[in-house]
């Protein structure tokens, strides 16, 4: 099962005791995943397709409890994608038109118009309305991939009243046109676990935060490995130089040229290759600061810079 999956069958078996609650869900369900057709003699019936058994019962029950309509079901199996469609016919009924305009339906083949302000004035039926429109039109991809979710509608309107009902609740939600259709997207994991948590899919959300604190300690890792690796590849760098100067002081003039200090010091490190400067100064006889041992580096450079400006000048 897919993780939308797994959602949408987490909101499905939630409860609602408001009736106004259920109203939105409802018309944000019908609007999303339903069409209605005319069928002569000023008659309409009503279709909603979906994947989701639980999503196909909800909105069955839905509309039983709350309008007491006729309601047919038909499950069928795609050959194609392997996967089964649920098709929920509402037909013509004396009510039916009243019940698509308390819902703020209206139009034809896509339910148009825009959310009927008065479905979503509470902020209880707002969140119930997001969560009607997750359940019949949303995707949200497996925390362990990328961070993604989108609802997609048929119109950049709905889309945009989307957007603004989730920044109602400061959710950042962007809308952008894809593949002839319009997409409300949340981008990163803040603003979906936000989402999840206000539909009430706890579960999910859990997994999702879970799933989100593992990565992040995992890239804090990396980071810290990757400095580590560098800092590593730094110091041999320095280390390396260091020698070269040390040897090439040793070959043409002799470590005893040298004040003692500086020349017991060059002899330390040309004896302990691998230590770090603060190994090396710890190392030292008697131990020396990071201060000073940086000043006696810069010292050994400055000379070895000098031979090789000579060798220069007689070549």
């Amino acid at each position: 099962m897919s993780f939308t999956a797994e959602v949408r069958d987490e909101l499905s078996r939630l409860e609602q005791a408001r009736e106004c609650c259920n109203k939105a869900e409802l018309s944000a369900l019908l609007r999303l995943d339903g069409t209605i057709t005319r069928t002569g003699n000023n008659q309409y019936r009503l279709e909603v397709a979906t994947e989701n058994a639980q999503v196909a019962r909800r909105i069955i029950k839905l509309i039983r409890r709350l309008y007491q309509l006729k309601t047919e079901l038909t499950g069928r199996r795609s050959v194609l994608h392997k996967a089964n469609n649920y098709l929920i016919t509402i037909p013509n009924q004396p009510n039916l038109i009243g019940v698509l305009e308390e819902l703020g339906l209206a139009g034809s083949v896509y339910l148009g118009g825009g959310i009927e302000p008065t479905l979503i004035r509470r902020e209880c039926c707002a969140m119930a309305y997001l969560r009607g429109a997750f359940l019949g039109a949303g995707f949200i991809a497996s925390p362990q991939g990328d961070f993604h979710f989108e609802i997609r509608t048929h119109t950049q309107s709905l889309a945009e009243e989307l957007s603004v009902l989730m920044g109602r609740f400061t959710i950042d939600a962007r809308v952008i046109s894809r593949r002839g259709a319009w997409t409300v997207y949340l981008k990163g994991a803040e603003p979906i676990i936000n989402f999840l948590a206000l539909v009430g899919a706890h579960n999910a959300l859990l997994e999702t935060e879970n799933v989100r604190i593992i990565k992040s300690y995992r890239n804090d890792v990396n980071r810290r490995v990757n400095a580590e690796i560098a800092n590593q590849a730094k110091a041999s760098e320095a280390a390396l130089s260091q020698l070269q100067d040390i040897k090439l002081i040793e070959s043409k003039v002799g470590l005893d040229s040298l004040a003692p200090a500086l020349a017991a010091f060059a002899r330390l490190r040309l004896q302990n290759p691998d230590l770090s400067l603060r190994e090396l100064g710890e190392a030292s006889d008697p131990p020396l600061s990071k201060s000073a041992v940086n000043h006696r580096m810069r010292r050994l450079s400055d000379k070895a810079n000098k031979i090789r400006f000579e060798s220069t000048l007689e070549s």
